[in-house]
């Protein structure tokens, strides 16, 4: 049995990342987890993560030119602006954003907002504005 910090793979089509090995990309409104994808070398398919927004703030404008995003709020509340409108959205409550549509979260709560975000490709592209 294998318990240690390495990733495993079971059989030929298993993977396991262990949680030391995620890629976590700080930014000044927070930070982006992620847990699969094609970089990562453990997804053909999607890109899976978490988004922690610190409270306050704002990640910012972007698009996702060839996927979809589907965001979940773990812990929090958020405002999402999609095009000009604005989303209220708290813990439990999850959005689709299709491809090439600009979208943002603000945090409106007093602590960290933590979401789920999941992409329908393992190579994820994002603009910025």
């Amino acid at each position: 049995m294998n318990t240690d910090q390495e990733d495993t793979a079971i059989e030929q089509n298993f993977i396991i990342k262990k949680k030391e090995n995620h890629i976590v990309e700080q930014m000044d409104w927070g930070s982006l987890t992620w847990f699969a994808s094609h970089s990562i070398g453990n997804s053909n398919n999607a890109t899976i993560g978490y988004c922690i927004i610190k409270a306050g703030y704002t990640n910012y404008k972007h698009l996702h030119t060839n996927c979809e995003e589907i965001l979940n709020v773990l812990e929090g509340s958020i405002v999402h602006t999609i095009g000009d409108s604005d989303i209220a959205m708290q813990k439990g409550d999850t959005i689709t954003i299709p491809p090439n549509v600009r979208h943002c979260a603000k945090n409106i709560g007093k602590s960290d907002a933590v979401l789920l975000v999941y992409f329908s490709s393992p190579n994820r592209l994002t603009i910025a504005e």
